[in-house]
């Protein structure tokens, strides 16, 4: 198994790494769907921030991408 990017290994600490050291596959695949619902809230704001919104909901699906990869 390939390891995480920086990145989605902080996501995945951060999200349950305090409280089960052995992650299994199903948290990852919540984490990523979480990810990916707030990258779409994201996505979706209309506002002059708009460009700055979609650069970073598309760094979290690959975060996303990746976790669902494992």
């Amino acid at each position: 198994m390939p390891e995480l990017s920086l990145a989605a290994q902080a996501v995945m600490d951060a999200a349950v790494g305090a409280y089960e050291p052995n992650v299994v596959y199903e948290h990852q695949i919540s984490i990523a769907a979480a990810l990916r619902a707030a990258a779409d809230q994201m996505s979706n704001h209309h506002s002059r921030a708009y460009l700055y919104s979609l650069a970073d909901s598309l760094k979290l699906k690959a975060i996303a991408d990746e976790l669902e990869a494992q």
